[in-house]
């Protein structure tokens, strides 16, 4: 079974969206990354913080997914990480209320001395310099090192983004982090330029239109899933990263073909995650529902010529 390395956050979240609000509950990227590719046959760790107050129920969450924790850091004393936001109307903008950094402005990841041979490393969004961190643990070189990023470290650290990214071989970003990063309109340069950057292959999200991959002059389109109800957009993009990574994990081979459908299963658990808040929907997601749904997605777009 390969193994899988998964940096991020696990957190509280407390969300309000037009459908609804919720109290503190569970959240985090490495959260949502590891609850997508726990679907796979894969063998998962994640590496994170948190503090005392972190409910051991959450903990034997994750534990249940087969998800190892050997590389969560619990703080006695400390608090976890939180994040508070509302989203607009239209769902795709949202204001944040509290961030409250907590443990995490102290996290130093450390990877297990087992899993330091891993086949896939998913950098979730932290510092850029604290994913180079954990490239630099690995006691081989992955197959694959996928980042996840924001505009937050375009502003405030740029150059330390940079660094990171000439060693990575997939990004995966939103359309309008793209346009920042290259100061290019066009989605087709803009990835053509970040792989110039470094990364083999260029994974660009645009939400509910869908996600976009790019490996040299070869390009992908992945549609959404038109949903009837969306309650809570938030972990959607890092759901995608999971299911993404996990795919590529359990994969025999890596290639664009391969990496196409690993876009799509990606896609696919995002478009659950989306259907309640946190991560309800996808605490048990049973396997037939996600094969179900793989059929939508490929008559979204089946046609002949």
């Amino acid at each position: 079974m390969s193994k899988l390395v998964i940096v991020g956050t696990i957190a509280f979240d407390a969300i309000e969206t037009p459908f609804g609000k919720t109290d503190k509950i569970l959240g985090g990227a490495a959260t949502f990354i590891g609850l997508a590719a726990s679907q796979f046959n894969t063998d998962a760790a994640l590496v994170s913080i948190v503090g005392g107050d972190f409910p051991e129920s959450y903990l034997n969450l994750l534990r249940s997914k087969n998800l190892n924790l050997d590389g969560v850091e619990i703080v006695p004393d400390g608090k976890t990480f939180f994040w508070s936001g509302k989203y607009h109307l239209d769902m795709n903008s949202r204001d944040t209320l509290v961030t409250e950094l907590n443990t995490l402005a102290d996290f130093n990841p450390v990877v297990p001395q087992e899993y330091r041979d891993a086949k896939i490393v998913m950098l979730g969004n932290l510092h850029p310099m604290v994913q180079l961190s954990v490239i630099q643990q690995m006691s081989t070189r992955p197959d694959l090192v996928i980042l996840d990023t924001m505009n937050f470290w375009m502003d405030s650290a740029l150059d330390d983004l940079m660094t990171v990214i000439k060693e990575i071989d997939v990004i995966t970003i939103n359309d309008e982090e793209a346009r920042q990063l290259t100061g290019e309109y066009s989605l087709v340069v803009a990835a053509r330029k970040i792989r110039a950057m470094g990364p083999k292959y260029v994974v660009i999200k645009k939400g509910e239109h869908g996600a976009l991959l790019f490996n040299n002059e070869e390009i992908f389109f992945a549609p959404a899933l038109p949903l009837e109800e969306v309650f809570d957009p938030t972990g959607a993009g890092d759901t995608f990263a999971g299911g993404f990574a996990g795919y590529l994990a359990q994969a025999q081979e890596i290639n664009f073909d391969v990496m196409k459908q690993a876009v799509i299963y990606g896609s696919c658990l995002a478009s659950f995650c989306v259907e309640k808040f946190g991560t309800e929907r996808m605490q048990d997601l049973p396997k037939e529902e996600i094969k179900q749904r793989l059929e939508q997605f490929k008559k979204l777009t089946h046609f002949k010529i």
